[in-house]
């Protein structure tokens, strides 16, 4: 186990590393460097070069734990018998030990990143050459790929790219999974497509029903906005006004139905009319603005809709998981430093000590922790906020996420300080680092074990309540708490809110579930014997 952790920080060290130095962009491994890019301060410039020296602190880091971590491995140990039986007892839970294969199995997709999920192609075949965009650090534009006009200058829209070299068979385009981005991949609109027969026009694969509503013929399927022509159907049939537009938009055709039957018709235009009438394919679509719903057996399908701002549903979620996954690599670890140094330190020493410790956290634990973090929140300024969001909102939340561990910790050094191992370490001259490291820490880890899960739903729930209230992260992250009440306030489209909400509390069910397998392993009844 030391070694596999020891080679995958190598690992992403390397990659880290490798991707600086060649300007590529490996999925997780440049999270370092690209923190470091987004904030001036994490920089450092000399003679006109700027050296990240975040992100080569990030890789070093990296390095040093895999190195610790090698190094534990290499020793030969006896295993404990009674964490070999903790272990199987986790395993026998069964729920506990399959949700932690699935929350294992999402934190391994959350690291794939782009390449799982992201609007920029992995491989673009093109002329004999092939690149690679997603990977690299240089923007691609359309006239690298032979697209011209407006798009010859524009960062290039790979999903229009497929689609063009496919058609014309100059080329090969292989996207993610999802080829969507959380946030800053806006889709305009989405077209649902209606079944036209001789009995009138029809809506649903399954059920097939007489269409009431608008109907349109589009120039494109991949852009619905722009409308051809749209017509006014009842119970199946043409019933009321329609309108035509040309690809500039400019309105030039009107007409009245009237259960079918025309009954008058306008033309605007200085061409000839039919063949205006006959520039598209007798296709009828229901065109969605955002929020729009979930499209499966249609192109493009957005499996679970767009939201309010237009962008995929299933990317916003991938965003979020990544934005919590995060949250949580960054916050526990800190939070727990914190938290068990402290309580350590007033357990062991007592005294006077322990006396100053408890009284301020009694003070801060009497301010309103909501009010604080929102007026902190509501001060960042917005340019930091937005370069620095996720850090800045961690940092508050640290700010009093680490004083309910510190009575745990207090209580269990107290109690093992008085322990006979521990005078017998003094008396061989232990110093008391090495008795708080070696001999106390390690017996108070069940503690801390059995803290984690109930750790990480905090930070998700604090997290998810703070974006859902509107002082949380920036609009550039994907967050569950932003979709949560956007679902809120577009009722109408409940495929948000139920996204959102199965999502959070899928994960926070997991999580709880994980936990009580890991208490219930830990119970020291289980593995005391009593006479």
């Amino acid at each position: 186990m030391y070694r596999f952790a020891a080679c995958l920080c190598f690992l992403l060290a390397v990659l880290g590393a490798v991707g600086e130095v060649m300007a590529l962009e490996f999925p997780t491994a440049r999270w370092g460097f690209t923190v470091g890019r987004s904030i001036s301060w994490l920089n450092s410039e000399a003679g006109g070069v700027t050296f990240n020296w975040f992100g080569w602190g990030y890789v070093m880091v990296l390095f040093l734990l895999g190195g610790w971590l090698f190094s534990r491995g290499g020793k030969k140990r006896l295993r404990n018998p009674v964490t070999v039986r903790r272990w199987e007892r986790f395993r026998s839970i069964r729920r506990g030990y399959i949700s932690l294969w699935i929350l294992g199995l999402l934190v391994l997709l959350a690291s794939l990143d782009h390449v799982l999920v992201g609007k920029e192609a992995l491989v673009v075949q093109y002329e004999g050459k092939m690149t690679f965009p997603a990977l690299t650090r240089k923007v691609e534009k359309g006239k690298d790929y032979g697209l011209q006009g407006n798009l010859a200058d524009a960062p290039a829209d790979y999903r229009f790219l497929k689609r063009k070299l496919e058609a014309s068979g100059e080329g090969k385009v292989f996207m993610p999974l999802v080829p969507y981005s959380p946030t800053d991949d806006t889709i305009s609109a989405t077209a649902e497509k209606l079944i036209l027969q001789e009995n009138g026009l029809l809506v649903g694969a399954m059920t097939q029903k007489p269409y009431s509503g608008l109907a349109a013929r589009i120039y494109d399927p991949y852009q619905p906005e722009k409308i051809h022509l749209r017509y006014r159907y009842r119970a199946g049939k043409k019933d009321g006004r329609a309108d035509g537009w040309d690809e500039n938009r400019q309105r030039l055709y009107s007409a009245e139905y009237e259960k079918g039957k025309l009954l008058k018709e306008d033309w605007f235009g200085n061409g000839d009319q039919k063949a205006f009438l006959a520039n598209t394919k007798e296709e009828y679509y229901i065109v969605h603005f955002p929020p729009s719903p979930p499209q499966i057996y249609d192109e493009p399908r957005h499996l679970l809709g767009t939201t309010s701002q237009g962008y995929d549903v299933v990317a916003y979620l991938y965003g979020g998981l990544q934005v919590n996954i995060k949250a949580v690599l960054i916050y526990i670890p800190c939070v727990y430093l914190i938290g068990i140094t402290v309580g350590l330190l007033m357990g062991f020493f007592g005294g006077s000590f322990d006396l100053i410790v408890q009284r301020l956290i009694e003070i801060f634990s009497n301010i309103p922790f909501l009010y604080v973090v929102i007026i902190m929140s509501a001060a960042i300024p917005a340019q930091l906020k937005d370069s620095a969001g996720l850090g800045m909102i961690l940092f508050i939340l640290m700010l009093f996420g680490w004083m309910g561990m510190t009575y745990l910790m207090r209580t269990a050094a107290l109690k093992e300080k008085a322990r006979d191992y521990v005078a017998a370490s003094r008396v061989i001259g232990a110093n008391t680092g090495r008795i708080l490291m070696r001999h106390i820490l390690p017996n108070t880890a069940a503690i801390l074990v059995t803290l984690v899960p109930f750790s990480l739903s905090g930070i998700v729930l604090a997290l998810t309540s703070l974006d859902y209230l509107g002082f949380g992260l920036p609009p550039r992250y994907a967050t569950w708490g932003k979709l949560l009440r956007d679902g809120l306030d577009h009722l109408s489209s409940p495929w948000l809110i139920t996204a959102s909400f199965v999502v959070l509390v899928g994960l926070l069910v997991l999580v709880t579930f994980i936990g009580e397998a890991v208490r219930e392993a830990l119970d020291p009844k289980k593995h005391s014997y009593y006479r």
